[in-house]
């Protein structure tokens, strides 16, 4: 069987790290896991900070606070991983709202829109009484 070697020099890794110095998509700079307010606190390189509840990202929402704890800054910011959890998540589309798969999201969406309230099962009762939501007119008809 025959073996491949791939060879790269210094000088390319140090372009390719130059290179990515320059995105200009924000990075991560710190991140904080927060035991009293039970968040995740992410300080960017733009200067923001953006909390993520761990309750509501995939792979972390059963989670001690022993484990979140433990936050690894990868990829010059732009990925986060958890060892204990062996959970890894990519920074960009954590800054779009997107905290897990589709089928996960799905999910939040779908707990979400429940009923857990008595008053929230009276009001939808009441609005279904009412023939629900009005159907849409298409304008100038």
């Amino acid at each position: 069987m025959a073996k491949h070697k791939v060879v790269t020099t210094k000088a390319e890794i140090d372009r390719a790290l130059a290179r990515a110095k320059t995105l200009d998509e924000s990075r991560v700079v710190t991140a904080i896991y927060s035991a009293d307010l039970n968040l995740i606190l992410l300080h960017l390189t733009d200067g923001q900070r953006f909390p993520l509840l761990p309750e509501q990202v995939e792979g972390l929402q059963d989670a001690t606070q022993a484990q979140l704890s433990v936050i690894e800054i990868l990829g010059n910011g732009t990925g986060l991983h958890w060892p204990e959890l062996d959970v890894d998540l990519y920074v960009p589309t954590l800054l779009q709202g997107i905290t897990g798969s589709k089928r996960w999201m799905a999910a939040m969406g779908r707990k979400g829109g429940s009923a857990k309230t008595p008053q929230k099962r009276k009001a939808s009762q009441v609005n279904g009484c009412l023939g629900g939501r009005p159907k849409k007119v298409a304008v100038g008809a």
